[in-house]
């Protein structure tokens, strides 16, 4: 009796864990599933080793392949930090991976300098943690309509989105209207993220990078005001 209700108290705490899961973005859900899964394979070896039915070889090589997964997140992490390290001795070279960073109280937004493709994801509100290109349409309406409750620069980013990935759809197009949301503080890191240059860029990296960029924002590339006069603040305020 005592082992039935530890299995059925098991099977519960993985299923609540399951379902936590499932809620997650759906960037997030193969690690959590992964873990999950990881896991299960744990309590089974445990199980099956203290009940003399596993060897204790068999448990240990099962502890290091977990250790090994934990530790694999950690490796992945460094080589692209080592990368940065050496490239950042380039002085104003593009520090973003040629691409423009704009962040607004609910969103932070990208811009990918060669294909001119908005991208970005949720910091707050319901959708928290959500990447847009996730999210369908639906989500993405009641998404806006947070945004509209919130915070005003927040309805141009997503709206500009909107607009390019629904081209020709006359139902969005809310946050065209006034840019006065555009005008507010900007530190020099944000400057910098928008234009896609690293600390140290040059004047004339900076007007290279904005002339390119403004090239990119134009209405049949999907561009929208409010990021060109983002863009163009950005370019006011390092040039000083």
């Amino acid at each position: 009796m005592p082992r039935i209700l530890l299995l059925l108290a098991i099977a519960l705490v993985l299923y609540i864990l399951f379902l936590r899961a499932r809620s997650l973005p759906p960037h997030k859900r193969k690690a959590q599933y992964l873990k999950l899964g990881l896991g299960l394979a744990v309590i089974v070896v445990v199980v099956l080793t203290l009940s003399g039915r596993m060897h204790w070889v068999g448990a240990a090589l099962t502890g290091a392949l977990v250790l090994a997964r934990q530790l694999l997140p950690v490796l992945i992490r460094l080589f692209p930090m080592l990368s940065s390290l050496r490239g950042s001795k380039g002085g104003g070279s593009r520090a973003q991976g040629q691409q423009s960073t704009v962040e607004t109280a609910v969103l932070r937004m990208h811009l990918n300098h060669d294909s001119g493709q908005l991208s970005g994801e949720v910091l707050q509100g319901p959708c928290k943690d959500w990447q847009l290109d996730e999210m369908d349409r639906s989500q993405l309406e009641q998404l806006l309509g947070y945004c509209q409750q919130q915070d005003q620069d927040s309805v141009h980013l997503l709206d500009g989105y909107l607009q390019q990935r629904f081209p020709g759809d006359n139902s969005f197009g809310s946050g065209q209207g006034d840019i006065a949301g555009a005008s507010g503080g900007m530190s020099r890191s944000e400057a910098l993220a928008l234009l896609g240059l690293g600390e140290g860029a040059s004047d004339e990296e900076v007007v290279t990078a904005h002339r390119k960029l403004m090239q990119k924002l134009h209405p049949d590339r999907g561009g929208t005001d409010y990021l060109a006069a983002k863009i163009n603040q950005a370019k006011d305020f390092l040039l000083g």
